[in-house]
C-alpha cells in the first residue's frame, strides 16, 4: 500500500490535485477538513483567525488509524499532512503558487484581510515545504499557478512510488 500527502498553503490546489491524482492514480481519497469536521478534532475557534484551530496530534493519530486499516493507496488531502510521520508516508506533494494568483484564490473564498495576508506570509516564507523538509518527508513541489503538465505529474509519482 502507498500513501501520498498532499500539502501546502490554503488555496494552492491541494484539494483539485488530490481529487485529480485520486481519479487517476485510483487512490483513495481522505479528505482531513472533513475529517477533522465529522471526528470533533478541534480544541477551540479562532475568531480572529477566523479558523479552526487543529489538535494535530488527534489529527495525526485518527489519520494513522486510517492507514493502517487500509488496504487500498491512500491520497490525504490537507495543510496539515506534512506533520504525519514519514514512516506512514510513501511521497510528500508541496502545492506552490505565485502569490498573485493565491491573493485571487483566497479572495474569491471570501477570506478576510487578514487571513489573506496570514496565508500569503506562509506562501512567502514556503511553511508547508519547510516543515515537511524538517520531517524529512520525499517531496515533490507542484506549481499550481498555470495549468500542469499532468501527464509528466503522473510519471514522476509513478517513478518516485515504483508503481505501474
Amino acid at each position: 500500500m502507498k500513501v501520498i500527502i498532499v500539502t501546502g498553503t490554503p488555496g494552492t490546489g491541494k484539494t483539485t490535485l488530490a481529487k485529480f491524482l485520486g481519479k487517476e492514480l485510483k487512490f483513495k481519497i481522505i479528505d482531513s477538513n472533513k475529517l477533522i469536521q465529522q471526528k470533533n478534532l478541534c480544541e477551540a475557534y479562532d475568531q480572529e483567525k477566523d479558523c479552526q484551530i487543529v489538535d494535530i496530534k488527534k489529527l495525526n493519530q485518527y489519520l494513522i488509524k486510517k492507514i493502517k486499516e487500509s488496504k487500498e493507496n491512500l491520497i490525504i488531502d490537507s495543510h496539515f499532512s506534512h506533520k504525519l510521520p514519514k514512516i506512514h508516508v510513501d511521497l510528500c506533494l508541496v502545492t506552490r503558487t505565485e502569490l498573485k494568483t493565491l491573493h485571487q484564490r483566497l479572495k474569491k473564498r471570501g477570506y478576510n484581510p487578514q487571513k489573506i495576508r496570514d496565508n500569503l506570509d506562509a506562501e512567502i516564507f514556503d511553511l508547508s515545504l519547510t516543515e515537511a523538509q524538517e520531517a524529512n518527508h520525499d517531496i515533490l513541489i507542484v506549481d499550481t499557478t498555470k495549468k500542469i503538465n499532468k501527464q509528466e505529474l503522473i510519471q514522476k509519482i509513478k517513478e518516485k512510488l515504483k508503481i505501474k
